[in-house]
């Protein structure tokens, strides 16, 4: 009875490791908003990581975090590193890309709590009386990020996110 309740467990983990070796390689987390502003009023909020504050959700994990900023001031070759408590974790992100009122391109390093390099993008197109604001991210997904995204949905955890930090940026610009 127990060698088959431990044949029946290693076949269901077994099933579980492999269907999760099975998944996608990359991941890609995409949210948009619709703000009543123009692309010229939201650019420099994203543009500058000084303005980041104003709007990030992301800003709020960590009241007393740690904060540098480094190179140009802002567009392209400014940088924002950050350490603080186990959610705020530790990383750095760099302008790579800056088209004025279209888009910004980062390049996103996290190493704590995990490592992970990804790309993210912010494209404003004019839309109707305002500006339609799209957030991706982009990366690549590891062993272990295909096998927790079995048990939890990346998407809708990173994605809730993105859409706090849209709703923050419309609520600024359309003041």
């Amino acid at each position: 009875m127990f060698a088959t309740i431990l044949i029946i467990l290693v076949v269901i983990i077994a099933a579980v490791l492999i269907y999760a070796a099975t998944r996608p390689n990359d991941f890609v987390v995409t949210r948009s908003a619709s703000i009543k502003a123009p692309a010229e009023t939201i650019f420099p909020l994203l543009n500058d990581f000084r303005r980041w504050p104003e709007w990030s959700p992301f800003e709020k994990l960590d009241p007393g975090m740690k904060r540098t900023l480094s190179g140009a001031e802002s567009g392209k070759g400014a940088a924002y590193a950050w350490e603080g408590n186990s959610k705020a974790g530790k990383g750095r992100m760099e302008i790579t890309n800056s088209v004025p009122s279209s888009l910004v391109s980062l390049k996103l390093d996290f190493e704590k709590p995990f490592r992970a390099n990804n790309s993210v993008d912010f494209t404003l197109s004019p839309s109707g009386e305002g500006t339609t604001v799209t957030w991706a991210m982009r990366g690549a997904r590891p062993f272990i990020a295909k096998l927790m995204g079995l048990f939890m949905n990346f998407d809708t955890l990173i994605g809730k996110d993105f859409e706090a930090g849209l709703g923050n940026l419309k609520r600024l610009s359309e003041r």
